[in-house]
C-alpha cells in the first residue's frame, strides 16, 4: 500500500466525526480556565477576592484572541472565563468545531501562561445561537453571573477574615438572600454598589476605529487616517444599555 492509499484509508478515521456549524447561526466561544482555584490561591497567591494582576493577564489573553486570526466582534471576560462572539459570516476552517475548540484553547493557554509565567490551561466549547436575541441573552447571562459571583466572593472572604473556616463561610453565604448579603458587607464597611464596575460586571473588549496622526513626506503635511484598535471597556453598561451596545457590535 503506497502513501496515497494509506493516507486515504486513515484520513477517514480522523475526519469522519467532524461537526460543522451551519451557516446563518451566531457562534460564541466559551473559554474557561482549568483548575484555576488552585492556580490563583496556591500557586500565584493572588489577592482575594479580586487581583488586578490576574485581571490584566485575562485582558491580555482576550486581546490576543481578538487578533489571532478569527473575526471576533466582541470579547467578554469575568473571573477565569472568556466569551468570544464571532462575525455572523465567519467561515474560518469551514466552521469546524474541533478546529475552533482546539485552537482557541491552545492560544488562550499559551498566552495566559506566558503572561503569568506559570503553566495554565483553558478548555473551549462553542455555543450556537440562531437569533440576535439569544446573543444578547447570552452576554447578559454572563454579566449576571459575574455580578452574582462578585457578591458571593466578597461575602465569603469577608467571613473568612472573621476566622470562619472555608466550609462554614461557604454554608453561611449559601443561606443568605441578595439583600442579606449586601447587609453583611455593609456591616463590615463594604458598600457593594460602590465597588468598581469591572469586578461586578466583567470587562468587554471590542474593535474601534481611532484617528491616527501621520505625516506625508511628499506634501510635507500632516495626515489623519483611521486604524482599528481594541477598546477595553472597564465600565460596561447594564440591562437595555448593554443590549444596545451589543446590537451595535452585531451590526458591524
Amino acid at each position: 500500500m503506497n502513501f496515497e492509499q494509506l493516507d486515504q484509508l486513515m484520513r477517514v478515521y480522523e475526519t469522519t466525526t467532524d461537526q460543522t456549524v451551519l451557516p446563518n447561526i451566531w457562534m460564541v466561544a466559551r473559554i474557561d480556565g482549568r483548575s484555576f482555584t488552585r492556580l490563583t490561591k496556591e500557586v500565584m497567591n493572588y489577592q482575594r477576592p479580586f487581583d488586578q494582576r490576574f485581571r490584566d493577564a485575562m485582558l491580555s489573553t482576550v486581546s490576543h484572541l481578538l487578533d489571532c486570526g478569527f473575526p471576533v466582534l466582541y470579547g467578554y471576560t469575568q473571573s477565569d472565563e472568556i466569551s468570544l462572539l464571532f462575525s455572523y459570516r465567519c467561515d474560518v476552517f469551514g466552521r469546524k468545531l474541533r478546529k475552533y475548540c482546539s485552537i482557541l484553547a491552545g492560544e488562550a493557554s499559551g498566552h495566559f501562561s506566558l503572561a503569568i509565567q506559570q503553566q495554565a490551561s483553558f478548555d473551549c466549547r462553542i455555543c450556537q445561537l440562531p437569533t440576535d436575541q439569544l446573543v444578547y441573552d447570552y452576554f447578559r447571562w454572563r454579566m449576571e453571573d459575574a455580578h452574582r459571583n462578585a457578591l458571593n466572593a466578597y461575602c465569603y472572604w469577608t467571613l473568612r477574615d472573621q476566622a470562619l473556616n472555608p466550609q462554614m463561610a461557604h454554608d453561611q453565604v449559601a443561606k443568605l438572600s441578595v439583600a442579606q448579603k449586601n447587609e453583611l458587607l455593609f456591616q463590615h464597611g463594604i458598600n457593594f454598589n460602590d465597588l468598581v464596575a469591572w469586578q461586578k460586571r466583567g470587562v468587554g473588549l471590542y474593535w474601534r476605529n481611532v484617528d491616527h496622526m501621520g505625516f506625508n513626506p511628499q506634501t510635507q503635511m500632516p495626515t489623519i487616517s483611521q486604524r482599528r484598535k481594541i477598546h477595553v471597556d472597564l465600565e460596561l453598561p447594564q440591562r437595555e444599555h448593554y443590549t444596545a451596545l451589543l446590537r451595535d457590535l452585531l451590526d458591524r
